[in-house]
């Protein structure tokens, strides 16, 4: 069964526990998930870090409207699920070292994640994943390149 294209508020209910994301999983399911799901599933992070605009890796995934991100950032629920998302990615970027190289695809989600977070969450969560990634990159001494550098900047 392929994904369909989520309704205005699934992702809403998703983040808050309320129902499932494209995929039938729980928040829950998607915050146990361990590094090798993390790094090999491809449709969990649009959920968990929603942008207004269209994914151009996963076609399916929810679009945030003007009222799913007032619902969002007032509701407490979905603001701890952001906060263990962020938790859970953190870590996978801390004891992972394969994104550490040009062109991977972890690069677009983690401008994903920052520009989510600074929409939904505020600029001190943001900008604090973003200098755990660059410090994790400057420490590796990592081949990432300025351009990928100045999106996570700008995110």
């Amino acid at each position: 069964m392929g994904l369909e294209q989520a309704d205005v508020g699934d992702v809403v209910a998703f983040l808050e526990g309320k129902g499932p994301d494209g995929a039938g999983r729980s928040i829950h399911e998607v915050l146990a998930f361990g590094l090798g799901p993390l790094e090999a599933r491809h449709d969990f992070i649009q959920w968990l870090f929603p942008l207004p605009t269209p994914s151009q890796a996963v076609p399916d995934a929810p679009v945030l409207s003007a009222t799913d991100i007032e619902r969002l950032r007032a509701s407490h629920a979905a603001q701890a699920h952001m906060d263990a998302a962020v938790a859970m990615m953190t870590r996978f970027y801390t004891v992972t070292d394969h994104w550490l190289q040009p062109g991977n695809h972890n690069h677009l989600r983690i401008t994903r994640i920052i520009a989510s977070l600074r929409l939904l969450v505020g600029d001190t969560m943001a900008d604090g994943f973003r200098r755990h990634i660059l410090g994790r990159v400057e420490a590796a001494g990592a081949p990432i390149s300025s351009r990928t550098r100045d999106y996570w900047n700008a995110a």
